[in-house]
């Protein structure tokens, strides 16, 4: 928070004073354990490194900007496919400028890649292919993004036809991980994507994230009713980016360049139909 000190008659910040992270120790501990029972120890400890590597994306970029920010509070959730609701930072951002914002918002999802992609491509060489008929009962069937499609084509080639892949849980863990950091590179409201498009276009960002709603929203009408919750919690948390101290002044060269190839990592991190139930 900022605090007026009368002797230079300048405003400065004040950081909070910091409680001992247990709550988020525990949280973390807690995810570990849920995200093993889920899908083992390969799964859990793969999984937890790309969102772990994401959220201390944003928090150490934080933490250089000196906008006061949390460690991550893990979320555990070990009757759900993925055994989390993945990681969240707590920050303070009101008097953060529209450049620091974008710094923070684009540190996690950039991370996180790094880390989601060796994972991926080492799960998917420890995945078999096998005939679909060779797959008793029912199985989850997990949509392809375009970047795991080019993945899984880079290692394991072009599959015979009639046969499946079988994901390992590392495979898993990277599919996963890049499904995340799609949802949080949505341009839409305090999403990481939001922070994105916030600081290329600065307020006309509001008409792109609009109209992002809008497509989700249809998205999940006339494809993939899944999307529902997350089109509700958009909505309730709002399409609009809070305005950021000098929001007027624009992004350098390189910001830039950064921002536009991050909305291109969206498109091809994104999955209409991530997951779908094939009957036996």
């Amino acid at each position: 928070m900022m605090e007026y000190d009368p002797k230079s008659g300048e405003y400065r910040l004040v950081r909070p004073r910091r409680s001992p992270p247990r709550l988020q120790t525990i949280l973390f501990a807690l995810t570990v354990l849920s995200t093993m029972i889920v899908g083992g120890v390969s799964y859990g400890v793969s999984l937890i490194a790309i969102l772990l590597t994401h959220e201390m994306g944003h928090y150490l970029m934080a933490r250089r900007h000196k906008i006061p920010a949390t460690l991550p509070y893990f979320l555990p959730m070990p009757f759900t496919i993925f055994g989390t609701f993945g990681a969240l930072i707590k920050m303070d951002g009101r008097w953060a400028t529209r450049k620091q914002l974008f710094d923070v918002g684009i540190a996690g999802p950039l991370a996180g890649t790094v880390v989601a992609i060796p994972v991926s491509m080492i799960g998917i060489a420890l995945s078999e292919a096998v005939p679909e008929a060779a797959v008793s009962g029912g199985f989850l069937n997990l949509g392809d993004s375009i970047l795991f499609a080019s993945l899984t084509h880079l290692v394991a080639g072009p599959l015979p036809e009639g046969n499946t892949l079988i994901l390992h849980p590392v495979a898993f863990a990277g599919w996963a991980g890049l499904f995340v950091t799609a949802l949080n590179l949505l341009p839409i409201g305090q999403l990481d994507g939001g922070h994105v498009v916030y600081g290329l276009f600065g307020p006309k960002a509001s008409r792109i994230s609009l109209v992002t709603l809008i497509a989700f929203g249809l998205l999940t009408v006339f494809v993939s009713p899944g999307w529902l919750l997350l089109v509700l919690l958009l909505l309730y948390f709002g399409y609009r980016h809070p305005p950021a101290r000098e929001e007027h002044e624009d992004l350098d060269r390189t910001r830039n360049w950064l921002g536009f190839a991050t909305l291109v990592l969206f498109v091809l991190t994104f999955t209409p139909v991530p997951i779908s139930y094939n009957m036996p």
